[in-house]
């Protein structure tokens, strides 16, 4: 019996980072300047280079790529690995996709050929690769997510009013949530503290300023 040739699969990293813009969740997209799929939009992705975590590749590639500082997300994490054979027309492509989130994400000053722009996860082109999927499985666990974490808090500026908590809630599981019910709720779950600041806005009554009690992912007591 004559076994195959034994041929590894390419490795690569991509990245889906999300972030709220005029209350709607925007993912990060660069343009292909090379086939397959040249002139199309994309996540941000490439290979991952010998001797580099994966972590650390991304991390290279946003800032050669989309012009984005890893820095910046106040979190980042590993979303799956996708591993269709035929995801990708040079052959077996492996991609470790990590979801990265932040507030007031922004190019730090040096556009290049791959375009980077922040588009609506409601209005997006047609991409690239199976990106479009992996867009929708980021998407899916961000809202999974919201249940049971304080992973807004990574969306939302230090100190935010109530407002604009609901109004991120309501962005990434698009749909309109009742002011009186998600109020008593969030604030039952014992996450988020009242400031002595408020936010005011023209001739409309101060709204108070809230911020989450730790500044980092963590588990509800209880889900939301």
């Amino acid at each position: 019996m004559v076994l195959p040739t034994y041929q590894a699969p390419v490795l690569m990293v991509d990245g889906v980072v999300l972030q709220l813009i005029d209350e709607r969740l925007h993912v990060l997209l660069i343009q292909r300047a090379n086939e397959p799929f040249r002139g199309m939009y994309a996540l941000p992705g490439g290979y991952i280079v010998a001797g580099e975590t994966t972590h650390f590749s991304l991390a290279r590639i946003l800032s050669q790529k989309a012009d984005i500082c890893v820095e910046k997300m106040a979190i980042i994490e590993q979303l799956y690995t996708f591993d269709t054979v035929a995801r990708d027309p040079r052959g077996h492509a492996v991609s470790v996709t990590y979801m990265g989130l932040g507030y007031q994400l922004a190019f730090t000053g040096q556009p290049d050929a791959h375009n980077p722009r922040f588009v609506a996860v409601d209005e997006l082109p047609e991409l690239a690769y199976d990106h479009a999927e992996i867009i929708a499985y980021a998407h899916d666990r961000l809202k999974s997510k919201m249940n049971y974490t304080n992973v807004v808090f990574a969306l939302l500026p230090k100190r935010f009013t109530l407002t604009q908590l609901q109004s991120a809630y309501e962005a990434i599981l698009q749909r309109q949530l009742d002011k009186r019910n998600f109020r008593k709720k969030f604030l039952s779950l014992d996450t988020i503290t009242p400031t002595n600041e408020y936010f005011r806005d023209g001739a409309h009554r101060p709204a108070q300023l809230y911020e989450f009690n730790v500044q980092r992912l963590a588990n509800f007591a209880k889900d939301f």
